[in-house]
């Protein structure tokens, strides 16, 4: 039964997730909301959807471009290189993304007379960003569902695997990654040297997936 609309980015977890719910997710939304690497995301995103059969649609958010402060976000400071763990990564927060993108996709839900929407948060995510975390997820779902008529809720299969976990899982349903992009940069190639690349980097290393990604550094 087709009852979720998935938040699909271009992501390796995301996409993975896309595969993985395919015979439950009825529409991929992607939002383009102004960040550097939101051009290299989104192709990815519709190549996925049209493989499996699934609408898709772009919702444009230009406004936390224009208003929010991030490294992120087009016309930001540089993207820090490090560790997710480090303390220079939390210049790539965009202030409340994940809770703005979920409450359009609730909305577009009820729309769509669907019951569930889903988010590819995962553990590695918690460090960092604090909409990603399981409290938080567990907080918005319950407000989605007094706040709908139709009691819409999350669900977040992922919250508590690692990157790792994804990437395997990922393997196993046939996802080749180099279709996918991660670079918090948005070049023409990954940097291999910003957070979420050394932990692409990481994750398919520690699952002993062959990775044909390819990396300036």
């Amino acid at each position: 039964m087709k009852d979720c609309i998935l938040i699909l980015s271009g992501g390796m977890d995301s996409v993975t997730l896309l595969h993985d719910y395919r015979e439950r997710i009825a529409l991929a939304v992607t939002f383009d909301y102004g960040s550097k690497h939101n051009a290299r995301e989104i192709p990815f995103a519709r190549l996925h959807c049209q493989r499996l059969g699934i609408e898709h649609i772009v919702v444009p958010l230009a406004f936390m471009g224009q208003y929010f402060k991030s490294s992120l976000l087009i016309g930001g400071e540089d993207i820090p290189d490090g560790h997710y763990a480090d303390d220079n990564m939390h210049s790539t927060v965009v202030p409340f993304r994940n809770g703005i993108m979920l409450s359009v996709a609730v909305g577009l839900a009820e729309s769509r007379g669907l019951q569930h929407v889903m988010m590819a948060n995962h553990s590695g995510d918690h460090t960092i960003y604090p909409d990603c975390r399981p409290e938080f997820v567990e907080a918005f779902s319950a407000a989605a569902q007094v706040g709908t008529f139709p009691g819409i809720t999350l669900l977040t299969p992922y919250t508590h695997w690692t990157k790792t976990d994804i990437a395997r899982r990922g393997h196993e349903l046939g996802i080749d990654y180099s279709e996918t992009w991660s670079c918090y940069k948005g070049g023409d190639h990954h940097c291999g040297t910003c957070g979420t690349c050394v932990e692409r980097r990481e994750a398919l290393a520690e699952a002993g997936v062959p990775d044909n990604t390819i990396y300036l550094h």
